[in-house]
């Protein structure tokens, strides 16, 4: 097992008001949620999601000295890639970037993968051997004669949600932990970004593609690269809160060391991981109902399954902050709450404006204990349901100059059914997997979920592994 901190990126941000930083977190989930769905309208297999501007960990690249690098860790893509010296970021400003203290590495130039190798390939989605080294300006005739080994990787193209990044693929020395116990993790394969357009930090993709950190893990050890966890630690964009790390659990581990406040952890709710023929590397599961308070609302079909072009489904998604569901569920879910919470407590229209969600409320004053019902999501399988805690859908926090207490569901319209059709249904982001475990069991091609005190698994899983 290795255990890495992973850190929120708005403990290293500064924003003007709540209402800012809720306002760029809505838009950066909607941004990545919507460009989801453009994928399917792309010729390429593996183009990932926008970048995860929320939780980053570190690594040492090289050892001759090892060079620190930060990344967003994403379950939305499957490579990692990171700026190099010289690194230009054009249309960059204002944009989250934990990695400014950090120089970008310099990379030798011998380490350059070349164009005959797999990981080529994978980095170019689907693009023949001979085309890479057409590209990589290879002799005719020694494409003729398949000895194309000398060529270096061309580069290859990535587009976001809201930018975009040309890089070179690498290989050199990893260690995934600072731990002088860590393993190095040798011949790593890396995308190298000297310019890009609007992404200034690199990304540790956890998908399910060649490239991805498990999938290179598990060559080095088939035990690390099986399963994968973290913990999100409950933080409400309390910067004092997002101090303590949440554990990243890479491997399995005992399942006796598993203590939350002093008694049994509570077991994992499992679902099946769905295929998806068009986007491989996504972890989708099925939803097939929200509830609210004791009213149950069914999930519209597309969320159950993934058809045979990528159609549908959930995506589990550690890069995007809020849940994006279907308009008209969305509506639905919206409209119970509302007939619950609206019917005591004013709307807030002007704060919905501000954010970017909704519904919002103006809460009464001297009333601490304010009436909002339970959330429950119902995943496909026997007994799959996770019932989030409130802080997970419902935030309070004060608004305006008079400080007025103001509450908000933390849901998201993805946009109407009938555009989302192609493309993922629905994505479960980050902010709704506050304070569970949520474990990617790559061997049993399951996602599950259990409630966790998150800092406290960090610091029992931290001393048993000193």
């Amino acid at each position: 097992m290795l255990l890495l901190p992973l850190k929120h990126s708005i403990s290293q941000t500064q924003f003007n008001s709540t209402h800012h930083l809720l306002k760029s977190t809505s838009s950066r989930s909607a941004a990545r949620f919507h460009h989801q769905r453009r994928l399917t309208h792309r010729h390429q297999v593996s183009l990932p999601l926008s970048p995860g501007s929320d939780y980053t960990l570190s690594f040492n690249l090289g050892s001759h000295p090892p060079q620190p690098i930060t990344l967003y860790m994403d379950t939305g893509s499957d490579l990692v890639w990171f700026p190099c010296a010289p690194f230009e970021c054009i249309l960059c400003e204002g944009k989250p970037n934990p990695s400014l203290s950090i120089k970008p590495p310099n990379i030798s130039r011998s380490a350059v993968v070349s164009c005959k190798s797999p990981a080529c390939s994978a980095a170019h989605t689907s693009v023949s051997s001979s085309d890479l080294c057409a590209m990589a300006r290879c002799p005719l005739e020694s494409i003729e004669t398949s000895d194309c080994s000398s060529f270096s990787c061309p580069p290859f193209y990535y587009a976001y949600a809201d930018g975009s990044l040309i890089a070179r693929l690498y290989r050199d020395t990893l260690s995934v932990s600072p731990s002088s116990t860590s393993p190095l993790l040798r011949n790593f394969t890396f995308g190298c970004a000297h310019t890009t357009l609007g992404e200034p930090t690199g990304v540790a993709g956890f998908g399910r593609g060649l490239l991805s950190l498990p999938a290179q893990l598990a060559t080095f050890s088939p035990q690390l690269g099986n399963q994968f966890s973290y913990c999100l630690v409950s933080h409400s964009f309390d910067k004092e809160r997002v101090r303590r790390p949440s554990p990243l659990i890479i491997g399995r581990y005992d399942e006796k060391q598993k203590i939350n406040g002093g008694e049994a952890a509570a077991e994992f709710v499992y679902t099946s991981m769905l295929e998806n023929p068009k986007h491989p590397y996504f972890y989708c599961v099925g939803m097939t109902a929200v509830s609210v308070g004791k009213k149950t609302i069914p999930a519209p079909a597309m969320l159950r399954r993934v058809d045979s072009r990528g159609n549908g489904g959930v995506v589990v998604d550690s890069g995007t902050t809020f849940t994006m569901l279907p308009a008209r569920f969305y509506e639905s879910i919206v409209e119970e709450f509302e007939g619950r919470v609206g019917r005591i407590h004013e709307r807030a229209s002007e704060v919905e404006d501000k954010t970017g969600l909704g519904p919002c409320y103006y809460l009464q004053e001297g009333k601490v204990d304010v009436e909002v019902p339970s959330v429950t999501l119902h995943f496909v399988g026997n007994n799959s349901n996770v019932v989030l805690p409130r802080k997970n859908y419902f935030y309070e926090f004060l608004d305006g100059a008079d400080k007025r207490r103001v509450g908000c569901l933390m849901l998201m319209n993805g946009g109407d059914e009938a555009e989302s059709s192609e493309g993922p249904g629905a994505t479960l982001g980050n902010y709704q997997q506050q304070g569970f475990e949520v474990v990617y069991d790559l061997e049993n091609q399951r996602v599950g979920f259990a409630r966790r005190q998150c800092a406290s698994l960090w610091d029992t899983l931290n001393s048993n592994s000193n």
